[in-house]
């Protein structure tokens, strides 16, 4: 009898660990279908009700380090021991995806990484916001991309680069086509073909470090972010072209920017 409780204890306890795992697995993908949330303000799903439309999306409310913030000088630290941002990147097969709350280019194994604090992220796919989702001292711009990262050990780490109205984005006039091809589809993968994430220039070797979340549902925590610090170009046409990608009544796809809460947030500054 003793014997058969203690099978039954561990066989118990294996179930737990399994769930456990899975959970953990899951725990920083983003929600790909927008029917459930919007960013219309006043709605009764808009961002400040995120938390409330379904349990395991209450951390979008009670969530103490949620992004995005605004990258306010006062309260940054300039630090020279982070390290300039490697991209170990490589051109790899990829799908385009209209997700209904923006346009998601997701890269199959192999686009290659980034190394964060002696970690490597593998890059898992980009997509865009407009306007931007931060702000740099109050100053939103008119579009940022998220680059979307994965460990080995499921720690999610975003790279983040911001945009304003001036000369063509390269990257998006290559996609331009294939994002067209997709603005009235839903969840539906269309095949790109090969695609270098190197073509996604940073033109800057400064970055913004802090700890947030995913800026949709379920806004997971702990997320590391790096947000380049310069800003670079796009057209009003491009902007647009992304801007149709949102099927719902908002005039935007950018969550409001959240409490910093005392968070520490420094930017990377090279010495020479």
């Amino acid at each position: 009898m003793d014997k058969l409780r203690i099978i039954t204890f561990f066989q118990r306890f294996l179930i737990v660990l399994v769930l456990v795992t899975f959970a953990g697995l899951t725990r920083a993908q983003e929600v790909d279908d927008e029917r459930e949330f919007s960013y219309v303000e006043d709605s009764k799903n808009g961002p400040a009700h995120w938390g409330e439309i379904k349990p395991e999306w209450s951390m979008c409310n009670s969530g103490s380090v949620q992004s995005p913030i605004d990258l306010l000088n006062e309260r940054v630290e300039v630090v020279s021991h982070l390290g300039r941002l490697h991209r170990d990147y490589k051109s790899s097969k990829a799908t385009v995806m209209n997700r209904g709350h923006d346009m998601m280019l997701r890269w199959e194994a192999g686009a290659g990484s980034i190394q964060i604090n002696g970690t490597e992220y593998q890059l898992k796919q980009c997509h865009w916001h407009s306007p931007s989702e931060h702000t740099l001292n109050g100053k939103r711009f008119d579009m940022e991309v998220h680059l979307v990262h994965e460990s080995m050990d499921n720690r999610t780490a975003v790279l983040g680069i911001m945009y304003k109205i001036g000369r063509p984005d390269s990257f998006l006039s290559m996609m331009k086509q294939h994002l067209e091809a997709i603005v009235d589809t839903h969840n539906v993968e269309r095949s790109v073909g090969v695609i270098d994430p190197k073509l996604l220039k940073l033109g800057s070797r400064k970055y913004y470090r802090y700890i947030g979340s995913l800026t949709v549902p379920p806004c997971t925590q702990d997320i590391s972010w790096t947000i380049v610090r310069k800003v670079r170009t796009v057209t009003r046409e491009q902007v647009k072209l992304i801007r149709e990608a949102v099927h719902d009544e908002a005039a935007t796809n950018a969550r409001p920017v959240q409490p910093i809460n005392q968070r520490s947030v420094k930017l990377y500054r090279p010495r020479d």
